[in-house]
């Protein structure tokens, strides 16, 4: 079976500032892929080159065996939302529906927002209901909490039906009953899709991937059992603490239960 995504020997340079060398790593379809590392690393790097967005210098990137930019439409992509600005005048529908621009809806010029017609409208409604924020439709995207916002997005990049979804820290300046719902919801997707999800949650994304990648301008792949704290340190270079997480709160001590009236 073609791999969801081939990486073969990529490398890249801004100028002449290395950000990867020889970048050798197989996606295969149906993967939960996490991709972790320090700032700096090439993270972002990567996720532009398997977006068809950079080239990379030497060696190549198959995405179901074509190149990036002509595998656009088997791929949906969900950016940082810190670089997502929340004063524009729209309404979470109407983001939602952008989606369909680069999913193969339509070929042609600009349109306004009441051009849509009745398939990207049932396709967006879709892709809500999917995500469970059908009910905040109208809502303006300034009133969104952090994980409606992020709900949102992936709503939009659902919209194509891709085959890989890509998030880039999707789960960033959110809580933690929040980032827990989104990698649930996640979880459920991967089941029909490949997600590669990039993070600096280690401890978190290790619950969910079945595999991450250690990224610092090189890259080493591990089992998700085989993360520990050393792997960690030489990752980031210092000395890291693994916390575990955990969205269901401890227990009240006893003193405090007793003051609970039924």
């Amino acid at each position: 079976m073609t791999a969801a995504i081939a990486i073969r020997g990529v490398s890249f340079r801004y100028g002449a500032t290395p950000a990867l060398e020889g970048i050798n790593v197989d996606i295969p379809a149906g993967e939960f892929f996490g991709l972790i590392g320090p700032n700096g690393a090439g993270k972002s790097t990567l996720v532009k080159l398997m977006l068809g967005l950079l080239r990379p210098d030497s060696g190549a990137i198959y995405i179901r065996g074509r190149a990036p930019a002509k595998a656009r439409d088997l791929i949906g992509y969900v950016p940082q939302h810190a670089s997502f600005s929340r004063d524009f005048p729209i309404l979470v529908q109407e983001v939602v529906m952008l989606g369909a621009y680069g999913a193969g809806y339509w070929r042609g010029g600009f349109r306004r927002y009441g051009w849509f017609n009745r398939h990207e409208r049932a396709a967006a409604a879709n892709a809500m209901r999917a995500v469970e924020i059908e009910s905040i439709a109208d809502k303006p995207i300034r009133g969104l909490s952090g994980g409606e916002l992020q709900r949102m997005l992936i709503a939009r990049a659902l919209i194509g039906k891709p085959e890989i979804l890509i998030l880039d820290e999707p789960t960033s300046n959110i809580d933690l009953r929040a980032e827990e719902s989104i990698f649930s919801l996640l979880k459920r997707y991967n089941e029909r899709m490949t997600i590669i999800v990039v993070s600096h949650d280690v401890a978190f994304i290790s619950g969910y991937a079945h595999r991450v990648g250690c990224l610092n301008r090189t890259l080493v792949c591990h089992a998700t059992e085989s993360i520990d704290g050393r792997t960690i340190e030489e990752l980031y270079g210092g000395s890291i603490r693994m916390i575990r997480h955990s969205a269901v709160a401890p227990p009240r001590p006893a003193a405090d239960q007793k003051r609970i009236k039924p």
